[in-house]
């Protein structure tokens, strides 16, 4: 069966994003990450540009790899050099990988006014390049950077750009979109052209300016490429790199070319949260096939439908890429939003259930009121237990005080005194904090964690105001999310009031109370079983 061979860039070009920045253990864990995913190649940096890259390799050059080949990048050398006087060719021979990309120009435009070359001297460059690390045992990726503007531009000088390369001995000809700005069926015209003008088999390397990555990604492989260049998420520079999160879903579920390994597809959506915490950067809600709102349905009537064939609304399975549905519930629902969501939960509802209205009607006036569960599934999870006589409290609040104290020269500091029954015990906690609602979180947290220890798991990992009605000004109604995490799961819960301290307090408490619920079976930390989002 033909298949597709997938070139992980995310540890090089994807850091060449604004706001993304990895250490070298960061590299590493992603780098061992991606080859459990079972990209074919994982490029692991520029050991000729900085120490990190440098030091990266080093701790790397003895690694077993299950699936990858790891991969140094690099160029060729200077016009008027050689490469055996070539610093940057050097490191990538020294660094111990036995695959090396090296870039080179294929644009006239670029030789001349970037290069500062004559077009002869760079076709020289260019094949000397790729014939040193040849012969130097190293299988060669060479990256014909802005081929396609190239080929628009002058075609006849992009082809002998990419001969040069393959006639030194390059084992693929990376084709580039540097400046991300080809259409579709651009890419797909210029790689089938180039393919009946070349013997080495070819890859595409796109970026993603028009917002077309994955598409060009895709039409370059009908074109006839077998190799794709991408990064996780699509991150890279300016508007990133192809998501290979789209682009790999995209050629096995749909166009039936294989990329990774049986079974390693449902592991797409983990790897992608993964390397997203690594990098410390939200990951998109709305991110096709990974993202949480990927398969989420909100409204009635697609639910109704849904529940009668999930394939009327859905153009995969979720678990097909590791991700799961969600039915959000709001003021758009309907009764069938309900009866989906209850049933996922395990409780006995119907259409013709007299409560089940009550229930809805309760939910679309309390958002009536400010709050808005599609974000917060945590606490609409609780509305719907209680209203089923299930009292998931597993601590009742006896009594709350906070202090906030300013002195002259000292910043503000926040004291939070709390009194909670657990069972038949009253438990009276105190603690400090850097803002109220931080110091009521670790009383809360203190009060707690002697009679649920997994509770030193959790922290809090976001928290949102929004103010509802502002034209009341300070009188307003403030809507709280709170996002709550423990080693793998993340949850979130809502609260409403004109008191933002109240409002942090229903969100806070539901926080607790969804997360002692799920895991109060559990006794230390350390057996808190790994959950998805």
């Amino acid at each position: 069966m033909d298949r597709v061979l997938i070139y992980d860039t995310t540890l090089r070009d994807g850091t060449q994003a604004e706001g993304i920045s990895l250490s070298v253990q960061d590299k590493i864990k992603i780098a061992l990450r991606l080859d459990q995913l079972g990209v074919a190649y994982i490029e692991g940096g520029w050991p000729g540009s900085n120490p990190k890259d440098l030091e990266f390799f080093t701790q790397m050059r003895d690694r077993h790899w299950q699936h990858a080949k790891l991969t140094g990048f690099g160029s060729t050398c200077r016009p008027g050099s050689k490469p055996e006087s070539d610093a940057n060719l050097d490191a990538l021979v020294e660094s111990g990988v036995k695959v090396a990309t090296i870039f080179g120009k294929s644009w006239d435009f670029h030789v001349t006014t970037a290069l500062n070359t004559t077009l002869t001297e760079n076709l020289r460059i260019i094949g000397d390049s790729v014939a040193y690390l040849k012969a130097r045992g190293l299988e060669v990726i060479f990256d014909a950077e802005h081929f396609f503007d190239g080929y628009k531009a002058n075609a006849g000088y992009a082809l002998a750009a990419i001969r040069a390369a393959e006639q030194a001995g390059a084992d693929w000809v990376v084709l580039c979109d540097t400046n991300g700005g080809v259409l579709p069926h651009e890419m797909l015209a210029i790689t089938r052209a180039v393919g009946q003008e070349l013997k080495a088999p070819l890859g595409v390397h796109v970026h993603n300016d028009g917002e077309l990555a994955a598409a060009n990604s895709l039409m370059g492989v009908k074109g006839g490429a077998r190799q794709v260049q991408g990064t996780i998420n699509g991150y890279g520079e300016r508007c990133g790199n192809a998501n290979l999160c789209s682009v790999i879903p995209n050629l096995e579920l749909k166009m039936g070319l294989p990329c990774l390994p049986a079974g390693k597809l449902a592991t797409l959506t983990e790897t992608a949260h993964y390397v997203a915490e690594i990098a410390n950067v939200s990951l998109p809600n709305e991110l096709p096939f990974v993202g949480y709102s990927a398969f989420a349905h909100k409204g009635g009537m697609h639910v109704s439908a849904l529940m009668k064939d999930q394939g009327t609304y859905e153009h995969i399975t979720p678990e097909q890429v590791g991700n799961q549905r969600r039915v959000l519930v709001s003021e758009l629902s309907g009764m069938s939003s309900l009866v989906y969501k209850a049933k996922d939960l395990g409780l006995d509802i119907t259409n013709e259930n007299p409560e089940t209205r009550e229930i809805l009607r309760t939910i679309k006036e309390l958002e009536h009121q400010g709050y808005q569960f599609e974000g917060a599934e945590a606490s609409f999870e609780l509305l719907l237990r209680r209203a089923f006589g299930e009292e998931p409290l597993p601590f009742h609040l006896e009594s709350i005080r906070l202090i906030v104290e300013k002195w002259s020269d000292k910043n503000f500091t926040s004291e939070a005194m709390i009194k909670v029954r657990v069972g038949d015990q009253v438990v009276h906690m105190a603690a400090e904090g850097n803002g109220p609602v931080n110091a009521i979180d670790n009383a809360l947290r203190k009060a707690l964690i002697s009679h649920y220890p997994f509770l030193a798991n959790y922290h809090l990992s976001d928290y949102k105001v929004r103010v509802i009605n502002e034209q009341d000004a300070t009188a307003a109604k403030v809507r709280v999310f709170i996002e709550t995490k423990n080693h793998q799961d993340i949850w979130n819960t809502v609260g409403v009031s004109t008191n933002i301290i109240e409002a942090s307090w229903h969100a806070l408490v539901d926080s607790f109370v969804y997360g002692l619920r799920k895991y109060q079976h559990l006794t230390t930390p350390e057996e808190e079983p790994p959950a998805n989002r």
